[in-house]
């Protein structure tokens, strides 16, 4: 009994103790900032020791973002920009390419209006293109670069035919012969645009600008996997702003011999909603390289188009319609107040065209593939006529010779522009 007593007076004490003094003194707020104050000591001793550091280390490696794709075994580049404030021109928004794969041109966007943000190129997304991109079966030598964005076509550009022999092509330039390998499927006589679809850069370098970006890769090529009379290095840039994408290529003889080189660009412009037949297509040949029915192979005879289904130098452009095009054009004229040859892709239907102007004089041919059936639409300007090294050609195919020591460059400008009274981009 007296020990319950003693306990009521002791639970009653220390009632009266804490709530009517130590709450109402607000010792218990001081009790708890002095706690509080002892905490961040104590995290900043162990943060001077590096605990701090171990522990978000470990969070941030137990958590590691999904992979990423890397096309090549090289990451993706993107360059971007903002629209600008109250434009109501075409402008161009990014640019992907992979330096991982002879820096392909996979995607560009462009702001459109009434359209909003557009794809311009037919590719897949970077995870389907690396996946694509094995360097095995259909993609030996790189060939599934083709088959998506814009590939650079170095140390030729388009088709060359030899004598097939074990999976390659052999052909002679000036004595050497050049043992180059082979397309797929049925023709194994046709070694295709070039030997730059599947090496990776051997460096990369990117700047922001106000108004886009650029980047710049080098591929110390040698003689692309013995296959060329020389050594060559080849640098390409890509050069993004609201108004134009200029792209350069250049090759330089880095070897001890000559040697010959064609640059060119493969790129697969999307055809957007309003469909193939009514884009209008303007190509500043005014000869067309005659070929057989039968192989494809050039004749080596060069047609004047005027009066032809292949006269495409009218301004405005000609409809595609159903006509079916892979095709070579040569002698490109250039207009008075333009930078070099132009062609054009006018879309009516989404209010907006592709300008392509050719600024190296070395850029002797264009070749378009728009086939009636496909989703894209290609205009390749070159160096070089198809099958360069051919004995059906008498004259200078388009192929520039380097000396040891010396160079050539290779650039065009890409740029949107509006069709109906929209502010011009160019």
């Amino acid at each position: 009994m007296y020990v319950g007593m003693v306990g009521r007076w002791f639970a009653s004490l220390f009632h009266k103790v804490w709530h009517r003094n130590l709450m109402r003194s607000g010792m218990v707020t001081g009790l708890i900032l002095a706690m509080l104050v002892l905490g961040l000591g104590i995290a900043y001793r162990e943060r001077g020791r590096g605990n701090l550091h171990k522990l978000t280390a470990k969070i941030v490696t137990e958590h590691e973002d999904a992979p990423v794709a890397r096309p090549g075994g090289q990451e993706a580049i993107v360059l971007t920009r903002t629209r600008l404030a109250g434009g109501s021109a075409p402008e161009f928004l990014s640019a992907t390419v992979l330096p991982g794969r002879g820096m392909n041109v996979l995607q560009i966007t462009a702001y459109l209006p009434d359209k909003g943000e557009v794809k311009l190129m037919a590719s897949p997304t970077v995870e389907d293109a690396a996946n694509a991109m094995t360097g095995r079966d259909a993609d030996a030598n790189g060939r599934a670069s083709l088959a998506m964005g814009g590939a650079f076509e170095a140390p030729w550009a388009g088709r060359i035919w030899g004598v097939a022999s074990q999976g390659r092509v052999n052909t002679t330039w000036r004595g050497h012969t050049m043992a180059l390998p082979a397309g797929t499927g049925a023709v194994t006589s046709i070694a295709r645009d070039g030997l730059l679809l599947a090496p990776p850069a051997d460096s990369v370098n990117t700047t922001a600008m106000p108004d886009g970006g650029q980047v710049e890769a080098t591929f110390q090529a040698g003689d692309f996997g013995a296959h060329w009379p020389s050594k060559t290095d080849v640098h390409v840039t890509v050069l993004l702003s609201s108004r134009s994408i200029e792209l350069t290529v250049v090759a330089h003889n880095v070897g001890d011999v000559a040697e010959p080189i064609g640059i060119g660009w493969h790129p697969r412009f999307a055809i957007l909603s309003g469909g193939r037949e009514q884009l209008r297509l303007r190509v500043p040949g005014q000869i067309h390289e005659a070929r057989d029915p039968q192989s494809g192979l050039p004749t080596g005879a060069l047609l004047p188009v005027a009066g032809t289904a292949y006269d495409f130098t009218a301004l405005d452009g000609v409809r595609l319609g159903k006509m079916d095009l892979d095709d070579g054009f040569v002698q490109l004229h250039k207009e008075l107040l333009d930078n070099g040859p132009v062609a054009e892709l006018s879309d009516p239907a989404n209010d907006f065209g592709l300008r392509l102007t050719a600024l190296s004089s070395t850029i002797k041919a264009m070749r378009v593939v728009a086939k009636a059936d496909g989703d894209f639409v290609s205009i390749e300007p070159q160096f070089n006529y198809d099958d360069p090294f051919g004995r059906e050609w008498g004259a200078d195919t388009g192929m520039v010779v380097l000396q040891p020591g010396q160079s050539t460059q290779w650039k065009v400008r890409l740029e949107l522009f509006s069709l109906n009274g929209g502010q011009s981009a160019n």
